[in-house]
């Protein structure tokens, strides 16, 4: 951080919402010229909507309310969706199952008609766009019970198999329709934006073109998106997890107290630790001095050690930055020992700025301590300055083993891989040296496949007056400062000191960009896969939030640009798409997700300070792959709720593309079927799956009534011998409406809702057990509850030919 804080200036931009239409025509003498002015007309109208429309904007979500994944596994039924959508095996197996089950109810002609329509429908639910296609986009609002379908789409279904939009909703609204006006049934399951409609999201290239990928803004801009996890904080600088699989978060505010959160977003009421009695700071903006590291150690969980860096003042007149180890309490898990401090060692601070303040522990297990090089301006401290001298502890990397105590006393041990352990011009402890002031460095955790990168320390290195950088630190190396600042020179003769040796950064920036680096972390959690070795950091001064992406062939880093998502990118339910503008930290939880902590106004007194977890809106990782163990949390004493602040997109005003219907029910249940039974009586049959797949059929008296249908079940392997005849295809029943196909070929009779008891009586008579025959028009013929469809128990139907 720097002292000099500057508001940032920005410039309006008026905009005019109200567009001028085109002049009606006037003085028109002849037809040509009619033409013409219609022509022009038409033309300012498209050049119109280019401009102010554009293409659609995408914002691919699942019925979750969540983007959508990769499936794990291949998807035998909904196959269009098996490399990006919103199914996974088990959902894309209950899909199949109703499919069949509705299927069981046509003959093959049936079947060849409108099997492929109803796949299509149903695996809708497993498109990308699943949540605009049942009108979904806010979570508050029911959802449709059909997908929108374009209205060429919907006629062709509507001719062809308008019978089993029955079979697809209990909705009575859309089933009457369905009945009397195919334009307005259509008209009811049509979406108000066309580009989402079906199957027009499959043709649409701004919504398919790098589907899964990230979304980028037209300059290139990485668009990501943000949930708020805590605020109310005084300058926040810290958060870190203790790995003892708890999944409990620890908060350090600067003025010394380090707050504990647990999974569920509470915040206990007393402090983890509160050393804001010993900790040195002010509340003058920009104070670099404070509580500014802690770290855990590796066993946590066994031994219950961790470590501290901060500012104290001794003898009211000497500054010095202080390395502690504390143990938590033996009575309370969430409570520190006070008692327990014992110091590691004291650094004089020859200056108010340029503290440092980073712990970590590395991948080796040694305990890692990142010093700035004494403040001031330009290093000014001896003939080389404090950095670039190695007798001195600050503008260092050191690196200590707490595992023991040396020989003359010290609580701590040296490495013996220290790079300095033999020169007796240096302090055994150095690790790295040339460095400013190192504000926040982070360990890489590697791939999560492959473990490439694993170990390496990333650190944001404050600039002094033109560049900012970012570093990998290693063993014995030289970072250049005061010889350089960035890629350039800073101290001239220095610089041209051929023995310099400096390690270059990976990547620089100049202060037309930001004029404070705040590093960052390599993203290598489990939920947003697409951000998998991406090195995250920002800017305190400007708030500008940075990537950096590795090409693995050259070991080149490159810069991509990170910017928030508008309004339709982050439209997911708890997301935000801006923060506060002074960057202070970021931070890792146990399983990798990626945070960072900013405020309005950074004083130490303020309690603007905010944490936000980054998001991706493109992808996300597929359900159940990012399950964490967590392991209970006994708390003494009072939570406080997590209450947000900020306003999300949803609450933003945004509202779905059109009312629907009512919740969709996607849950299957066994489907019933009401038939004659040679008595004449009517019966209710139910088919039920056991756990084994093996389907019985039972039946029960109709107390009722009723105009009674016949049905049956194709499936005579399961279903045993048949007694009744298979409904004709879809489109037959509806051109024919009334002509019977039970061997009395052209003896036609008048249309009506089923066969009366009285008939069927009579053909019985007649005819003796001859199978039952099905009349009827249209789609009144196989009324059947969207509910009373077969519920998959085990058995997977995907495969069925």
């Amino acid at each position: 951080m720097v002292l000099n804080l500057q508001e940032d200036l920005r410039a309006t931009c008026p905009v005019d919402s109200h567009q001028e239409r085109p002049e009606g025509v006037k003085g028109v003498k002849s037809l040509s010229e009619l033409r013409d002015k219609n022509r022009g007309d038409r033309l300012l109208l498209t050049i119109f909507l280019c401009i102010f429309v554009g293409d659609a904007a995408p914002h691919p979500q699942c019925l979750d309310f969540q983007p959508p994944f990769k499936p794990p596994h291949h998807l035998e039924f909904c196959r269009d969706y098996e490399q990006f959508g919103c199914c996974d095996q088990n959902t894309d197996n209950l899909i199949a199952e109703r499919f069949w089950d509705i299927m069981d109810f046509y003959d093959i002609r049936g079947y060849e008609l409108c099997g492929e329509l109803v796949k299509e429908i149903l695996c809708q639910e497993c498109s990308p766009y699943a949540a605009h296609l049942f009108d979904a986009e806010d979570p508050h609002s029911p959802i449709r019970v059909l997908p929108g379908l374009c209205s060429d789409y919907c006629s062709e279904f509507h001719r062809k198999c308008g019978s089993v939009v029955k079979l697809l909703t209990d909705d009575p609204q859309l089933q009457e329709t369905c009945e009397r006006d195919r334009s307005k049934f259509c008209h009811l399951l049509n979406l108000a934006d066309q580009d989402y409609c079906f199957p027009n999201v499959l043709r649409s290239s701004a919504l398919n073109n790098n589907l899964g990928y990230g979304f980028q803004d037209p300059k290139g801009c990485l668009q990501l998106c943000l949930k708020e996890v805590a605020n109310g904080l005084r300058n926040p600088v810290l958060l870190l997890h203790a790995g003892d699989d708890t999944q409990r978060m620890f908060v350090a505010e600067q003025l010394g107290f380090v707050w504990v959160y647990l999974p569920d977003g509470s915040r206990l009421e007393e402090p983890f630790l509160d050393l804001s009695g010993e900790v040195l700071t002010t509340s003058w903006l920009g104070d670099e001095r404070g509580f500014l590291g802690m770290a855990f150690h590796p066993r946590y969980h066994d031994n219950g050690r961790f470590f501290i860096y901060y500012s104290i003042l001794e003898k009211q007149k000497v500054e010095k930055i202080r390395i502690s180890e504390m143990s938590v309490s033996e009575y309370d898990m969430n409570k520190a020992d006070p008692h327990t401090e014992r110091v590691i060692f004291e650094i004089e601070e020859p200056a108010a700025n340029h503290n440092g303040g980073q712990l970590l522990f590395g991948s080796d297990g040694h305990l890692y301590i990142f010093t700035g090089d004494g403040g001031k301006a330009g290093d000014p401290f001896g003939k080389f300055g404090n950095s670039q001298n190695k007798s001195t502890l600050l503008g260092k990397v050191l690196r200590i083993d707490v595992d023991g105590s040396s020989l003359d006393g010290k609580p701590y041990r040296i490495p013996e891989d220290n790079p300095f352990v033999s020169d007796r011009a240096a302090r055994p402890e150095v690790y790295a040296y040339g460095v400013r002031n190192t504000w926040r460095c982070s360990v890489d955790r590697g791939d999560p496949v492959s473990q490439y990168g694993r170990g390496r320390i990333f650190c944001g290195d404050v600039g002094q007056n033109r560049y900012e950088e970012i570093n990998i630190i290693q063993r014995g190396g030289n970072y250049g400062w005061r010889a350089k600042e960035g890629f350039e020179c800073f101290d001239v003769k220095l610089c041209q000191n051929s023995s310099l040796g400096d390690i270059l950064p990976i990547f620089a920036y100049d202060h037309s960009v930001g004029k404070s680096v705040t590093g960052g972390y390599v993203y290598r959690g489990c939920e947003w896969p697409n951000l998998n070795g991406l090195y995250l950091f920002g800017d305190f001064m400007s708030g500008r939030l940075m990537a950096l992406q590795e090409d693995r062939r050259t070991g080149a880093w490159t810069e991509r640009s990170v910017c928030m998502g508008n309004s339709t990118t982050c439209s997911f339910p708890g997301l935000i798409n801006h923060h506060h503008k002074f960057i202070i930290s970021f931070a890792e939880d146990q399983a990798g997700e990626l945070y960072f902590m900013a405020t309005s106004y950074p004083s130490t007194m303020s309690p603007f300070g905010t944490i936000y977890k980054f998001m991706d809106p493109s992808r996300r990782a597929p359900p159940g792959k990012c399950r964490t163990k967590q392991l209970p949390v006994k708390v003494i004493g009072k939570r406080v709720p997590f209450v947000p602040r900020e306003l999300t997109v949803l609450e933003s005003g945004d509202k779905p593309t059109r009312p629907p219907f009512k919740k969709v029910k996607f849950t299957t249940k066994a489907p019933v079927t009401r038939v004659l039974t040679t008595e004449g009586l009517p019966v209710t049959l139910s088919r039920v799956t056991d756990a084994h797949g093996t389907v019985s059929v039972t039946s029960e008296p109709v107390r009722h009534r009723d105009t009674v249908t016949a049905q049956t079940y194709p499936n005579a392997s399961t279903a045993g011998p048949r007694q009744h005849r298979v409904l004709s295809s879809p489109k037959e029943e509806a051109n024919t409406s009334g002509k019977r196909s039970s061997g009395r070929k052209g003896k036609k009779t008048k249309p009506r809702g089923g066969v009366t008891r009285k008939r069927q009586k009579n053909r019985k008579q007649a005819k003796g057990n001859r199978e039952l025959s099905v009349q009827g028009g249209n789609s009144s013929n196989i009324a059947q509850d969207q509910n009373n469809t077969l519920s998959n128990k085990g058995k997977d139907r995907a495969g069925r030919p």
